[in-house]
């Protein structure tokens, strides 16, 4: 009879660590440091540690791919100091020039970077970058702004993903995507598996002299279908990044309100339907 028992409670261990094992990690709150654009490295450090966010995708000004090596591992040494992490930067251009791409791909490697954000201005870069993504096993994620930009129109990227290597992916900006007119809970499904990290923005449409203009808004408050994304999220499984970012240079001026508000936005949203 006790070892029935026991044959059962151990059962129950097992199968109780396999769901613990499979379960999808669910998303990370992160933080885009464009957010933070008037402060320095070690501002936002401070700034991320009071926050909570352990996960921060840095701007060059204060994290450069161009600076020499030893300030970048001294930067990474003071981030694991903090508990933080530098898991990507950008978002970075990417050229015709295969050895200024190199130079990005030598700095992911060099911080322990997976994914590196790009938007090329011209196709024809992605040649040299697929080239670069299979030498160093790093994956790029294609950065989107709104229309009339190279990657405005979601059917671009489309393109793209379909013609090159699978770590060729998306960083999916929901301001610029639902400014765009799309629904980013949509766009966000249509893309797959293909999201490898996500700008968590919010934007609406204001008509100025006539005309539509997006402009930033707490996130939650604007146009994006976040109810409709986080469902997607969700149902998928998807365990990337959302990283806190702003456009607005009065949030950027004090970024605070806007942080905290973000986080407590993602908890609810996360929390919601369980």
């Amino acid at each position: 009879m006790k070892l029935c028992r026991y044959l059962h409670l151990a059962c129950l261990f097992a199968l109780g660590q396999l769901l613990s094992v499979a379960a999808p990690a669910g998303p990370e709150l992160g933080l885009q440091t464009w957010t933070c654009r008037n402060m320095t490295f070690d501002q936002v450090v401070a700034f991320a540690s009071e926050h909570g966010v352990k996960k921060i995708q840095f701007i060059g000004a204060q994290l450069d791919p161009m600076a020499p090596a030893v300030e970048s591992l001294r930067k990474k040494a003071v981030l694991k100091e903090h508990g933080l992490t530098a898991y990507s930067f950008g978002v970075n251009k990417g050229g015709l020039d295969k050895e200024a791409n190199r130079k990005l791909f030598e700095f992911a490697r060099l911080m322990d970077m997976k994914v590196i954000m790009v938007e090329p201005p011209d196709l024809a870069a992605w040649d040299n970058l697929e080239e670069l993504v299979k030498e160093y096993d790093i994956k790029l994620a294609i950065h989107n702004h709104g229309r009339g930009t190279p990657y405005g129109d979601p059917a671009t990227v489309k393109a793209v993903l379909a013609k090159r290597d699978r770590r060729i992916g998306v960083c999916l900006d929901v301001g610029w995507i639902t400014a765009a007119g799309f629904d980013a809970a949509v766009i966000f499904s249509e893309y797959g598996d293909r999201v490898y990290d996500i700008h968590f923005k919010d934007k609406q449409i204001v008509m100025t002299d006539g005309k539509p203009v997006p402009v930033d808004t707490e996130i939650g408050k604007g146009a994006a279908n976040y109810a409709g994304l986080f469902a997607a999220i969700k149902k998928s499984g998807w365990s990337g990044v959302m990283a806190i970012e702003t456009d607005s240079k009065a949030f950027a001026e004090n970024p605070n309100r806007l942080v905290s508000e973000a986080r407590v936005f993602f908890d609810a949203q996360m929390a919601a339907g369980k």
